[in-house]
């Protein structure tokens, strides 16, 4: 479970900006929230999901671009190669383009509370350090910081392994890689200190933009082609949106032409692996009316069906995982981006959901709580601030949509100064001044 992600000095984020999953305290609506599972320690409710809006160009994909940065380097092997490593300092201030773009993410997992911070420029790590909370004490397992042109790492005294083992963890990694893992590449199974919040930095949440909806659909045809019961589900998921689908079959095209280069130290499974992926593929997608039925190939549907599709796997994922979508309501009608938001509130499971989204239909809909509700704003720097709706004064029972678009909350788009909305506001006003 998230319970907050930091960000400071990468894209448009100068300053250190949070979103958090911590529910805001005395807001209603329980349906919105979860309850940690952890020993020992009581702890705030989280929240389920998060919106975020803001113009464009406001930092809301480099947020979430920032979460995939620190995914991208759990999930790096570490004998990594010398290459850029991708940190992308905030431009408008030449004093930060030397500085190390920071990262810092607090989650749960096996019932207990970690913190993972992470520093690093193009050339190198600069920062890495993981505290854990076993019944709330807060517990070192190591800081490793780049000094005076040599890592110094300092361990806490209840990090398993021993002052061998660490040195040998040290000696081993590069300036490239994370010590995590590259220490836990080099544990036995029974050192699990490091491999529990290492699992869930690399497998338990998932960043999706148009990219990643496209190789999930493809996962999800190759998971087909062995698996019928997945056409079955992906169907009934998709009528349940109101998309008239009946029947999915996938199937290998016939291509005898065809190849894969692969790397020559593959297993022969690895091979098929790679293969089953990468061949071609027929997707038939039935779609059936009062006038009967007709088939489709996947090529002819809409973007937004294929987004459905591509959505499918991390949605049956969500009810233990973290989902993060950029731009969810891309070619989605806001009825079926609320149909989704709604069924997610409703799962029984500990999964979140964290959207960016222009879409304000999700405010008027009434489903998500004022603390649900972030904002992202670009200052006159050019720097990203972003607030959550709770963070302004006002009442739970308010108009958030109507507030959003007076300006009251800014985070709107200014044309020649002043926002459309507002401008609409102001006319609305003179017309009912004159008109009286």
């Amino acid at each position: 479970m998230l319970i907050e992600f930091s960000l400071s000095n990468f894209r448009s984020f100068r300053e250190r900006q949070t979103i958090s999953m911590v529910a805001a305290p005395r807001l209603r609506k329980t349906e919105c929230l979860l309850k940690p599972d952890l020993d020992g320690e009581s702890f705030p409710n989280l929240l389920k999901v998060a919106a975020i809006y803001g113009p464009n160009a406001s930092g809301k994909s480099g947020l979430m671009m920032g979460i995939n940065v620190l995914q991208s380097m759990v999930n790096r092997p570490p004998q990594v190669g010398e290459q850029v490593l991708p940190a992308m300092p905030f431009r408008f201030d030449k004093n930060l383009s030397n500085e190390p773009s920071r990262f810092e993410v607090h989650f749960i997992a096996k019932k207990c509370r970690y913190q993972f911070n992470l520093a690093l420029t193009k050339e190198r790590i600069i920062e890495e350090r993981l505290v854990a909370y076993p019944s709330g004490e807060e517990t070192l397992y190591y800081d490793r910081t780049y000094i005076n042109g040599i890592d110094s790492y300092r361990f806490g005294p209840k990090l398993e392994g021993g002052e061998t083992v660490h040195d040998a963890w040290k000696m081993l990694t590069a300036p490239q890689a994370l010590f995590l893992t590259q220490a836990v590449a080099n544990s036995n199974e029974e050192l699990n200190q490091l491999r529990i919040p290492m699992k869930w930095l690399q497998r338990d949440f998932s960043v999706l933009d148009d990219d990643e909806m496209d190789r999930w659909g493809q996962l999800v045809q190759t998971v087909g082609i062995t698996s019928p019961k997945i056409g079955e589900n992906v169907s009934k998921y998709l009528q349940e949106l109101d998309v008239p689908v009946t029947e999915i079959k996938f199937k290998n095209e016939n291509d005898d032409d065809f190849k894969i280069e692969y790397d020559s130290g593959l297993t022969e499974k690895q091979r098929k692996i790679v293969e089953s992926v990468r061949r071609p593929k027929k997707t038939t997608l039935t779609h059936t009316t009062k006038l009967g039925a007709a088939e489709f190939d996947l090529s002819e549907e809409s973007k937004g069906t294929r987004n459905l599709i591509g959505f499918y796997m991390p949605w049956a994922m969500s009810d233990d995982h973290v989902v993060l979508v950029d731009e969810f309501d891309s070619s989605l009608h806001p009825e079926i981006v609320v149909a989704l938001v709604r069924k997610f509130l409703e799962k029984d499971g500990k999964g979140q959901l964290i959207f960016t989204t222009h879409d304000t239909h999700i405010m008027d809909s009434k489903l998500l709580r004022r603390d649900q509700i972030w904002l992202t704003e670009r200052t006159n720097s050019g720097a990203t601030r972003i607030r959550s709706v709770y963070d302004f004064a006002g009442r739970e029972t308010e108009d958030v949509e109507k507030r959003y678009f007076e300006g009251y909350y800014r985070s709107l788009p200014k044309i020649n100064g002043e926002s459309s909305e507002v401008k609409k506001v102001k006319r609305e006003k003179k017309v009912n001044l004159e008109s009286n």
